[in-house]
């Protein structure tokens, strides 16, 4: 019985995920080529060690290059991971859902880990609203990459109970 909802929650879910990765993605793409393209005439006028910082965006503060290499690096995971995600959860057999589990925990640790940066850009203040726009998104996909993971840790835990009442044929 919970089987059915929790492939529901997690196919929904990974739907919702691939989009604001994808957002990610977008507006992390566009931050990187923005910052080198202006960070020549901006990082001039800097002092020797932020001159020679090989992460520096004239946009944000001093937060922001690690904010958006992380979120763009944790957005590429994140919309693999959804994608075949999806495949997996389509499925709904023991390998395919242990594959998904672990996927989903990989780009949850990515995005929590970016989602940190995104809070400590937060709290230094001072950030463009395209910054502020991916750092919404960031924390947003936290919530929804969490509760897809937890959605398919139950659909792993449902098929190893029924694994052991079956007697290991499912």
């Amino acid at each position: 019985m919970a089987s059915g909802a929790s492939k529901s929650a997690a196919f929904m879910l990974l739907i919702l995920n691939m989009g604001l990765y994808f957002l990610m993605i977008v507006i992390g793409s566009w931050a990187i080529n923005h910052g080198i393209v202006r960070s020549r005439e901006t990082a001039a006028i800097l002092t020797i060690p932020a001159r020679i910082f090989p992460i520096y965006f004239p946009m944000g503060n001093l937060a922001t290059g690690f904010f958006i290499i992380l979120s763009l690096l944790a957005g590429v995971v994140g919309f693999t991971s959804s994608i075949t995600g999806l495949h997996n959860v389509f499925l709904w057999n023991a390998p395919n859902l242990h594959a998904a589990y672990a996927s989903s925990l990989a780009s949850l640790s990515l995005t929590l880990l970016s989602m940190g940066f995104a809070c400590k850009e937060i709290d230094i203040g001072w950030t463009d609203s395209v910054l502020r726009t991916l750092e919404v998104v960031t924390i947003i996909v936290s919530g929804t990459q969490l509760l897809c993971t937890g959605a398919i840790h139950v659909g792993v835990e449902d098929m190893v109970a029924r694994q052991k009442n079956l007697g290991g044929r499912v």
